[in-house]
Order: structure tokens, then C-alpha cells, then sequence
């Protein structure tokens, strides 16, 4: 499955990943079953942001609430690999819930996608996305 994003925020992910370059940055997508249309930065609420990422619980509910309140629906979230790894993890795997939810992983500079699913080709859990950029 392929989903476009805008090179806009493409490299609004990258730069949001290089503000903290040994910490995971995390957030949340929006859209629609074919594009992202936009973004939104959220806390990291573990307690190892070095290697792991936990989006702060409030504001999910927040953008969910609002997404049932006719606003944009969330499609899944973004984290950022400071080791430079751009794909999911083990720990990835563990935390991902297979309800079909995007995945979006910026690290060295680039971003890779995933659905989070049963029987994924990765770990068991996710299988790629291709990411089409578009002006």
C-alpha cells in the first residue's frame, strides 16, 4: 500500500527529528487512507527518550476526541531512531497495536512507513508503506 506525503511536511519530520538528535521525537499523523495532511509534535512520556517513545496519553485522546468531533481522523504516529536505524524495532513491534495504524520512523535523515498489522513481514508486526512525496 502507498501513501502520499507533502514534501512540505517530509521535511518537517526530518527537521523536528534533528532538533534532538539523541532523544526520540514523537507525534501524531493525520489524514485520509491515501495521504498524511499534517502533523502534530507531541510529548515524549518515557522514560528512556534516548531509545524509546511514549506519546503522552492526553494528547491522544485529545486528537481523537477531535477526530470523532468531525475533525481530521488520525491515521497513526512518527517517532525518530537516534541510532540512525530507519526502521521499526523490536520494542517498535512490542508496543504496536496491529489495528492497521501508520507507522512513520525518521532516522539518518530518512523516513520509512509501516502498518501496523498481524502476521506484518517485519517482527510479526509491520509491513512497509511505500511514501510518495508530493509538491
Amino acid at each position: 500500500m502507498d501513501i502520499k506525503i507533502s514534501s512540505e511536511l517530509h521535511h518537517m519530520l526530518i527537521a523536528l527529528a534533528q532538533e534532538t538528535p539523541r532523544e526520540e521525537v514523537c507525534g501524531l499523523l493525520f489524514g485520509d487512507t491515501s495521504k498524511i495532511t499534517h502533523i502534530q509534535k507531541t510529548d515524549n512520556i518515557s522514560n528512556s527518550i534516548v531509545d524509546q517513545f511514549e506519546i503522552d496519553p492526553a494528547q491522544l485522546i485529545a486528537a481523537h476526541r477531535a477526530a470523532r468531533a468531525d475533525g481530521p481522523a488520525v491515521l497513526g504516529c512518527f517517532h525518530s531512531h537516534p541510532n540512525g536505524v530507519c526502521l521499526p524495532s523490536v520494542q517498535d513491534a512490542e508496543a504496536a497495536t496491529p489495528d492497521g495504524s501508520l507507522w512513520v520512523i525518521i532516522a539518518g535523515g530518512a523516513i520509512g512507513a509501516w502498518r501496523a498489522i498481524n502476521n506484518g513481514e517485519l517482527f510479526g508486526r509491520f509491513s512497509p508503506v511505500r511514501l510518495h512525496c508530493i509538491d
